[in-house]
């Protein structure tokens, strides 16, 4: 595809189906991760109890009987799809490079879900925790000033698309509730006052969090089963939840208002 369009404007979009299950790759990727050198997760045993809808899926208790050489066993075919699937991503860059399209193609990679190893005894996706409702990006544009460099401003699946217009110099329609993202490639500390939203379903449940630069903050039904706060400055893993504690009634209420407002900017 690329070979035949060089010459022409094009858009290409590619689904790698890795890491994603069956976990089965070619054998010379398990080998990169030699069982011995695997270390199983282990939660603090002082943890915030889970509230009854967070970890979803009756799956938790038979992942509950996983012995240690199995939770290894399944890290390493996780980490072997991941290195298996660069592997394809690989292939195209060479190609680009080959085909002499890398200065001036724009490149955004990125997953739809994080994924659960083991944390709090649970071993896939589709939960409001940040090991789940995070996801890879990766932006390449030629012109991009802070080529190589880590941004950890907090952005969403909505903006890619505004982004890419903004790139490509291209009218985006007016009701996008994406922003571009296109001044973080070039400064990546910039300020950026903005918040991420998730939602998961528990049969007719509905679970939204709100992600800003220091919190998340999550509702179960409204806040009617249960309510969670993580403070991500002190708990990355978020297991400690201070939705309760009376210190930060003010936060929970910033961004409960947040949580529930159409759009709106993240309070730090």
């Amino acid at each position: 595809f690329l070979k035949e369009k060089r010459d022409k404007p094009f858009f290409l979009a590619l689904g790698f189906h890795k890491p994603h299950d069956p976990f089965v790759s070619p054998r010379r990727y398990f080998e990169l991760y030699p069982l011995e050198r695997l270390r199983v997760r282990r939660d603090p045993p002082d943890r915030s109890p889970e509230l009854p809808l967070a970890i979803g899926g009756g799956w938790k208790a038979e992942f509950g009987h996983f012995t240690d050489q199995e939770r290894r066993e399944f890290m390493r075919a996780y980490y072997a799809g991941i290195s298996f699937m660069d592997a394809q991503a690989g292939k195209v860059i060479t190609a680009l490079d080959r085909l002499n399209l890398s200065d001036n193609t724009i490149i955004v990679f990125f997953g739809d879900h994080g994924y659960h190893l083991g944390e709090r005894g649970w071993w896939n996706k589709n939960t409001l925790f940040e090991a789940s409702a995070r996801a890879p990006l990766i932006v390449v544009e030629p012109g991009m000033k802070a080529k190589g460099k880590n941004c950890s401003r907090i952005v969403e699946f909505v903006d890619i698309y505004p982004t890419l217009a903004d790139l490509c110099g291209l009218p985006a329609p007016a009701n996008l509730e994406g922003t571009s993202f296109r001044p973080l490639l070039d400064a990546p500390d910039l300020p950026w006052e903005k918040a991420a939203f998730t939602q998961v379903q528990r049969g007719k449940i509905a679970g939204r969090s709100v992600r800003t630069d220091r919190w998340r903050y999550t509702e179960w039904d409204e806040g009617k089963q249960g309510v969670e706060l993580y403070d991500h400055h002190n708990d990355p893993g978020e297991y400690r939840n201070v939705a309760g504690d009376p210190k930060f009634a003010d936060v929970v209420a910033t961004l409960r208002r947040l949580l529930h407002s159409e759009k709106g900017t993240a309070e730090k």
